[in-house]
C-alpha cells in the first residue's frame, strides 16, 4: 500500500516537474520571440515611392496642382509653376520638417510619462519586493513581472534645452526664408524662359518674313532673267541666301521648342503633347529711373530671403554652441515611478504575503559630468567651428548680394541702350532695303546690295527682340537680386 502511495506521489511530483519545465520552456521561447519580432514592428513598411498620405500642416499655404490649357501669359505661368513645381514642394516639406524639429525641442522641456513593462526569468528564486523590516514575510519565485508608470521631467539643464529650443526656432525661420527664396528663384527662371520664348518667336516671325521676301525677290530675279535684264549669278546668290535663311528658321524653331519644354519642366507639366501655348508680348522700356546702387543693396540685405535665412542659421548656430557648452554643467531631473511586481509561479507564499505588490518612489536626480573622455570639449569645438564657418558664409553672401544687384543694374542699363539702338536700326534697315530693291529693279543697283540690306534688316530685328528679352529678364533679375519677387 505504501509503495503504491509512494509511486503515486512520485508520479504526481514528476508530472508537476514536467509541467513546470514545460512552462519554463514556453516562457524562454516567448523571450526569444521578442527580438525576432523587434524588426517587424511595422507590419506594413513605408513605400518610398508612394505619396505621403498625412503630413503636419504647414504655415505656408499649399497651392492645388494646376494644369495648363489654351493661351497662358506670364502671370498664369508663374501661378502654375508655384502650384506644380516639385522642387517647391520639396522645400515646402523641408519647412514642415523644421517646424516639427522645433516642436521636438519644445517637447524636451516638458514632462514625459511612460508605461514600462518587463519580464525576468531567474535561475534562482527572487524576492518580489524588498523587505520593509527585519523578518518580514515575502513572496519568492523565478519569474518576476514588472509594470510601471514612469514620470521624468528636466528641472535644470544649464541652459541646454532652452538654447536648443531657440536654435530650432531660428532654424524654422531660416527654412521659411529658404522656401520664399526658392519661390523667388522659380519665378525668375519662369520669367527668363518665358521672355526667351517670346523673343525667339519674334525671331521666327522675322525669319519667315525674310524667307517670303527673298522668295518673292527670287521670282522677280527670274522675271528679269527672262527679260535678259539680270544675270544667272544673281539668281544663284538669292538661292544661297534663301537656303541660309531656311536653315536659320529650322534652328530658331528648334530653339523655341526646347525653350517650351524647359518652361513645361519649370511648370511641373509632364508629357510631350502640349495643349497650351505662350501668349503675351515683351514690354518696351520706358524712361529710365535712377536707382542708387547703395540703396538697392540695402534693400536686398533687408529683404532677401536667402540672406535672412543665413542670418537666422548663424544665430541658431550660436545657440547650438551655448547648448554644447551646457554639457560641462550638472543637470537636475525629477523622476517618479509607480507600478506593480508579481511572480507567475511563486515557490513560497507565506500567509499574509501579497502577490502582486505595488511599489513607487519619487525623487530628484543630479547628474554631474566628471570625465567624458574629452567628448564635451570636442563637441563645443565642433560647434564653434561651425559658427565660424557660418560667419564666413554670411560674409560671402553679403558680397554676392552686392554683386547680384550691381550686375542686374548694369544689365538693365545695357539692355535699355541696345533696345533704343536697335529700334532706330530697324527703321533704317527697312528704308535701306526699299531703296536697294528699287535701285535693283531699275537696273541701277546690284543683287549684293539688296541681299546685304535684307540681311541687315533681319539682323536688326533679331538684335532688337533679343535686347528686349534681355531687358525684361534684367528687370526680373534686379527684383530677384533685391528679394522683391513674391
Amino acid at each position: 500500500m505504501n509503495n503504491k502511495l509512494n509511486a503515486a506521489h512520485c508520479g504526481s511530483s514528476d508530472s508537476r516537474e514536467r509541467i513546470h519545465h514545460a512552462r519554463g520552456m514556453a516562457q524562454w521561447a516567448a523571450l526569444l520571440v521578442v527580438p525576432v519580432l523587434a524588426g517587424c514592428a511595422l507590419v506594413s513598411p513605408t513605400d518610398p515611392y508612394q505619396p505621403v498620405s498625412s503630413i503636419a500642416p504647414s504655415a505656408t499655404p499649399v497651392a492645388t496642382a494646376r494644369a495648363a490649357h489654351g493661351n497662358i501669359d506670364l502671370a498664369q505661368a508663374i501661378d502654375i509653376a508655384l502650384a506644380n513645381n516639385p522642387e517647391i514642394a520639396a522645400v515646402r516639406q523641408d519647412s514642415v520638417a523644421a517646424q516639427a524639429r522645433y516642436r521636438q525641442a519644445v517637447g524636451a522641456a516638458l514632462p514625459s510619462l511612460h508605461v514600462v513593462g518587463s519580464y525576468y526569468r531567474y535561475l534562482d528564486d527572487q524576492r518580489l519586493v524588498s523587505a520593509h523590516y527585519n523578518g518580514e514575510l515575502g513572496v519568492f519565485g523565478p519569474d518576476v513581472v514588472n509594470g510601471d508608470l514612469v514620470l521624468t521631467m528636466p528641472l535644470f539643464t544649464s541652459g541646454r534645452i532652452i538654447n536648443e529650443i531657440r536654435a530650432a526656432k531660428l532654424l524654422q525661420q531660416a527654412a521659411t526664408h529658404q522656401l520664399a527664396r526658392s519661390r523667388e528663384e522659380l519665378v525668375f527662371n519662369v520669367a527668363s524662359v518665358f521672355n526667351g520664348i517670346l523673343a525667339t518667336r519674334h525671331v521666327v516671325e522675322s525669319l519667315v518674313f525674310s524667307e517670303k521676301t527673298l522668295a518673292d525677290h527670287l521670282k522677280r530675279v527670274e522675271d528679269l532673267l527672262a527679260a535678259q535684264r539680270a544675270v544667272r549669278n544673281d539668281r544663284l546668290r538669292v538661292e544661297v541666301r534663301l537656303a541660309d535663311i531656311r536653315q536659320k528658321l529650322v534652328q530658331a524653331r528648334s530653339i523655341e521648342a526646347i525653350q517650351v519644354r524647359t518652361l513645361a519642366s519649370l511648370l511641373g507639366l509632364t508629357g510631350t503633347a502640349t495643349d497650351w501655348t505662350v501668349s503675351g508680348d515683351l514690354p518696351v522700356p520706358v524712361a529710365a529711373n535712377a536707382v542708387s546702387l547703395e540703396e538697392a543693396v540695402a534693400d536686398a540685405l533687408r529683404q532677401r530671403p536667402d540672406y535672412l535665412a543665413a542670418r537666422s542659421a548663424l544665430e541658431a548656430q550660436a545657440k547650438v554652441v551655448d547648448a554644447a557648452r551646457a554639457g560641462h554643467w550638472p543637470t537636475v531631473s525629477l523622476l517618479a515611478d509607480y507600478g506593480g511586481r508579481w511572480t507567475t509561479d511563486p515557490s513560497q507564499r507565506p500567509a499574509g504575503a501579497n502577490n502582486p505588490e505595488d511599489v513607487g518612489f519619487a525623487g530628484v536626480v543630479v547628474d554631474v559630468p566628471i570625465f567624458e573622455g574629452g567628448r564635451i570639449a570636442a563637441r563645443v569645438t565642433e560647434q564653434r567651428a561651425k559658427l565660424a564657418a557660418a560667419q564666413a558664409r554670411l560674409q560671402k553672401l553679403e558680397l554676392q548680394v552686392r554683386l547680384d544687384v550691381e550686375t542686374a543694374l548694369l544689365n538693365i542699363a545695357a539692355a535699355r541702350e541696345r533696345v533704343l539702338a536697335t529700334q532706330k536700326a530697324i527703321a533704317q534697315a527697312e528704308e535701306s532695303l526699299t531703296i536697294e530693291r528699287d535701285k535693283y529693279n531699275g537696273g541701277k543697283g546690284t543683287i549684293l546690295d539688296v541681299l546685304d540690306a535684307q540681311s541687315a534688316l533681319l539682323e536688326s530685328q533679331t538684335s532688337y527682340y533679343q535686347a528686349l528679352a534681355a531687358f525684361n529678364t534684367a528687370q526680373a533679375q534686379l527684383s530677384f537680386a533685391k528679394g522683391e519677387i513674391r
